[in-house]
């Protein structure tokens, strides 16, 4: 496969559609798109936004996104107040009793010096950039093209996504772990340095978002995507697939190994 990837709508498009299908997912992969002109986003066509007076976490509007195939358009003034959502993708400066730590001490940290350093560690944009966060299923090229794709997964799902990635070209891939606030290492790491990030949701995310037990969160720029997927396509072929062959754990390895190594 040559080294050269084609990044369009249509392109991202038919990968989403390739992925669904090699992994069996069970919600729409779906891209992310910052907005400095709010009327640039609501442009969009079939774009929906949130009635007013109505609140929400960005998790919450994901999983809108991913189970019910919206195509929504968010500004701060959507977003939930206090839950300092906006300032993870750079909507709004991170709030004073958060940054400080007094929000979360008692809560999920002991003291606050815990608690403020886990602010001052999370991967976050940069505030004071953007107006507007656009967020779409993959399938619908609405975003053409979006600053980042994502999809939920289980680990065994994940892991054949990650090997897609260096089947080409390896490299390896570390990520981070903020702990509760996880979407910061998922779209906040992402859309932030435009790096392939890989989170486990945290309990907000399970509360309020409706994440499933065994689902991790992929995100990751569109070249990394279309990469990640035709490298499955490969692997595929060599009969690495999902749903795994299961082989007994008391039998021995030798047959199942020389199907795949000579």
């Amino acid at each position: 496969m040559s080294n050269e990837i084609t990044v369009d709508a249509e392109s991202i498009k038919k990968s989403a559609e390739d992925l669904v299908d090699l992994i069996k997912l069970r919600t729409f992969p779906f891209g992310m798109k910052l907005f400095k002109n709010v009327d640039d986003m609501l442009a969009i066509k079939g774009l929906r936004t949130p009635s007013d007076g109505k609140f929400f976490t960005t998790c919450q509007l994901v999983t809108q996104v991913r189970t019910a195939g919206f195509t929504l358009g968010i500004v701060q003034n959507n977003l939930r107040p206090g839950s300092s959502c906006g300032a993870n993708i750079g909507l709004e400066i991170v709030p004073e009793d958060v940054s400080s730590g007094q929000r979360m001490t008692g809560v999920w940290f002991g003291n606050q010096e815990a608690a403020a350093e886990h602010q001052a560690q999370m991967p976050r944009v940069e505030a004071g950039k953007y107006t507007g966060l656009a967020a779409s299923p993959l399938r619908s090229g609405r975003l053409d093209p979006p600053d980042i794709c994502l999809f939920y997964a289980s680990p065994g799902q994940m892991i054949l996504f990650i090997n897609g990635l260096q089947y080409h070209n390896y490299r390896r891939y570390d990520f981070t772990l903020t702990g509760e606030s996880a979407c910061a290492d998922s779209w906040g790491r992402a859309l932030s340095t435009r790096e392939t990030s890989l989170a486990l949701p945290c309990y907000a995310e399970r509360r309020y978002g409706g994440v499933a037990d065994d689902e991790l969160l992929m995100a990751c720029p569109p070249d990394e995507f279309i990469k990640g997927v035709e490298g499955m396509k490969h692997l595929s072929k060599n009969g690495l697939r999902y749903p795994y062959p299961p082989y007994s754990a008391f039998a021995d390895p030798a047959d199942g190994m020389s199907k795949s190594y000579s």
